[in-house]
């Protein structure tokens, strides 16, 4: 179970009680989700047409349109932060909080708090700009944390590349099977390569968003740690699933 009063007394006392980075981020977005119209539970919000009128705001005004933000309008270019706390549905919200606590802590202890936060914004922003720069012309909504999710997965690989992970894979009947991160890691991010190819503009997960947060995290932890240790004797074992 995560330590919500350790975190929150260490975060107080000036000292870091477990990854408190992390827990904030999940923190965050589940208390924005539960508050916004997306969740439904909200009555502010009201029902119907209305409730629906609502969403559609919602995503507009916080998440991030690809036309505008190419054409650099001045609201435009705080979205890909702001959707980075923004989520669809509570599916979407639950498998990326999953990813995000399975893979977090680990990077988040290894790169520091105030690091590994700076580094889950810049790379989720560069995320979502990839996106939009791809589609251009696209006015279709991007919302949700997993381009900066994909991004600690990518760190992850170079950082604890024979950490074991626990995974479900669906065409093995769902059997939770260990196996070394990089197997897990490298897979899915072919997986969301080869989705990516074949996916357009339109409405569905911007596969993209991943690759590109992918890379982005990649790249940084070899271009920051390639001098220092990395863990390379098995670790801890993490869960997850096969897809964030």
């Amino acid at each position: 179970m995560i330590d919500w009063r350790g975190a929150a007394r260490g975060a107080w006392q000036g000292t870091r009680k477990g990854p408190t980075v992390t827990y904030g981020l999940i923190a965050a977005c589940c208390l924005l989700f539960v508050v916004s119209p997306v969740s439904g539970v909200n009555p502010v919000y009201g029902t119907g047409d209305a409730l629906l009128a609502a969403q559609g705001e919602y995503f507009r005004r916080w998440g991030v349109v690809p036309v505008e933000l190419t054409s650099g309008e001045p609201h435009a270019l705080l979205t890909p932060l702001t959707a980075l706390f923004v989520h669809g549905s509570w599916l979407h919200l639950l498998g990326n909080m999953l990813f995000l606590y399975v893979f977090g802590a680990m990077a988040e202890e290894r790169m520091g708090p105030a690091g590994f936060a700076l580094f889950y914004l810049s790379t989720g922003y560069l995320a979502l700009l990839g996106y939009a720069v791809a589609h251009a012309d696209s006015e279709q909504t991007l919302v949700g944390a997993s381009g900066a999710i994909s991004a600690v997965l990518g760190a992850f690989l170079f950082l604890f590349p024979r950490a074991r992970v626990t995974s479900l894979f669906p065409f093995l009947l769902f059997l939770p099977l260990r196996f070394p991160a990089w197997i897990v890691l490298i897979f899915w991010f072919v997986l969301q390569w080869l989705a990516a190819r074949a996916a357009g503009p339109g409405p569905g997960v911007a596969y993209l968003a991943h690759v590109v947060g992918f890379s982005v995290g990649f790249l940084y932890a070899w271009g920051c740690y390639r001098g220092g240790d990395r863990v390379k004797a098995p670790a801890a074992a993490t869960e997850g699933e096969s897809q964030p």
